[in-house]
């Protein structure tokens, strides 16, 4: 993992892309995944499901994670089940992946180790 591309795509902010944007090339795509190494290629985005002790610690995370994406005004597909939040990332805009798609998958990451520092202090 490139902790030191993962803290800066976090420091940055999602931008508002106009319709018809281009989405980013293979190789650069490639070179942002190594800061989110959970994340995978599915599609025409990028997906992640994060595993957890129960249904409401889901539930939580996934109400932190939507916090962080309405501020940043780009939004997952989310998929809660029992023990698990599925999310999937794409530019609608770039019609498929742009720079945003990785800036909330790292802010989604450092929020994530967050929880679970808090998860495990609470318990």
């Amino acid at each position: 993992m490139n902790l030191e591309l993962r803290q800066e795509l976090a420091k940055k902010q999602c931008l508002n892309l106009p319709k018809g944007s281009p989405s980013l090339p293979t190789a650069e795509v490639a070179r942002l995944l190594e800061a989110v190494p959970d994340w995978k290629v599915s599609g025409k985005g990028i997906e992640r499901e994060y595993k957890l002790p129960s249904y409401l610690s889901g539930v939580r995370l996934f109400s932190q994670l939507a916090e962080i994406a309405d501020r940043e005004d780009h939004h997952p597909d989310a998929l809660i089940r029992w023990r698990r939040v599925k999310l999937s990332l794409w530019t609608h805009t770039a019609d498929g992946l742009s720079e945003n798609d990785f800036i909330l998958a790292a802010k989604f990451e450092a929020a994530f180790e967050s929880f679970l520092r808090e998860e495990a202090a609470g318990s």
